[in-house]
């Protein structure tokens, strides 16, 4: 049986140098390694031998069996080549210029606030985030909100159970930081916020804001004249001109809503700026005392600013941008300018 098996395996090796095909090394692999094969009735047949050439002709077959494995393998493996042999030429051609990749890059509201996040770097402000699911405590109460106010009705606030809420404003981030910190405060907060407005070319019921507090001793409102004129000549360039129009907001007194000149047709009027030469680009003002009540602050000693402004009304002045959708369509062809 031993010298059966040497033939077998010597008879292989040469039925697999003269094969020409893929298929013929296919029928040896049957042959030789099929479930009806040679070795394979050979390992089929060891338990009728006598037992003391049991375990030695075992060994022989399984060491044989993987040897025409092998020699079969490398038989294939040398066909897939020569098949590919021209494709692979082709693709090596020196003389083809090179191929740049394709890199993706950050979306332009990630890009702006970047930014932003950069020119208030500059002025010494911290960068805070808070949770979007918030209480009605953070969202409205601490923010001197009355519960009549409108903003606290379903049309204008996602509610939730147990008074949470998709907050409406990261106003709430000011709250949380001033309850757990003690002046000099100074931070802005970048985030998501959520209203049920109807979507349209202005509106959507999802955007991003930045909203910023400093609170010190002594600080007036031309520190924060100075914060807002500093950061918009920054952002849209030195010639534009700001004005801060009288407002009111429940959480400042006194309120400011600031308008820069449009940045679309330098003030002169066009049909961004509903032809007044002028563009609304965040509210502002001084931190109404009831708000430092809340979060245990003495207003006698301190004194503070707050401002909150839209990033995606933002970007839009400053790309020429005319409808707020175009950020959240994934759209690659407009994505793909910034």
């Amino acid at each position: 049986m031993q010298e059966r098996l040497s033939e077998l395996q010597k008879q292989a090796k040469n039925d697999l140098a003269k094969a020409k095909l893929p298929d013929e090394v296919k029928q040896i692999r049957i042959k030789y390694l099929g479930r009806k094969g040679i070795i394979s009735e050979i390992i089929k047949s060891i338990p009728s031998l006598p037992p003391e050439q049991r375990a030695t002709i075992g060994k022989s077959a399984n060491r044989i069996k993987q040897e025409i494995g092998r020699w079969i393998e490398e038989a294939r493996g040398k066909f897939v080549i020569k098949e590919h042999a021209p494709v692979a030429k082709e693709m090596l051609d020196l003389s083809l210029p090179g191929e740049r990749k394709s890199y993706g890059h950050k979306h332009p509201i990630t890009q702006t606030i970047d930014e932003i996040k950069g020119i208030f770097g500059k002025l010494g402000f911290d960068i805070e985030y808070g949770p979007e699911v918030e209480h009605e405590y953070y969202n409205f109460d601490a923010l001197n909100i009355p519960p009549d106010h409108p903003s606290r009705e379903d049309f204008d606030t996602f509610f939730l159970d147990n008074k949470l809420l998709l907050r409406s404003q990261t106003s709430t981030v000011q709250i949380r930081v001033m309850k757990e910190k003690k002046p000099p405060i100074r931070i802005i907060a970048p985030g998501k916020v959520f209203r049920p407005d109807t979507v349209d070319a202005c509106h959507a019921s999802m955007f991003h804001q930045i909203e910023g507090l400093m609170v010190d001793e002594g600080v007036s409102f031309s520190d924060l004249k100075f914060i807002l004129t500093f950061f918009a000549k920054t952002y849209f360039g030195q010639d534009i001109k700001m004005r801060f129009r009288p407002s009111f907001f429940p959480f400042t007194e006194p309120s400011a809503e600031v308008d820069i000149s449009c940045s679309i047709c330098k003030g002169k009027g066009c049909s961004v700026c509903s032809y007044s030469g002028w563009v609304e680009v965040l509210g502002a003002g001084m931190v109404d005392p009831n708000v430092f009540e809340a979060v245990g602050y003495d207003a006698e000693k301190y004194t503070g600013f707050a401002f909150g402004l839209g990033v995606e009304r933002l970007a839009m002045l400053r790309y020429g941008i005319d409808d707020i959708r175009l950020f959240f369509e994934n759209d690659m062809r407009f994505l793909s300018q910034f």
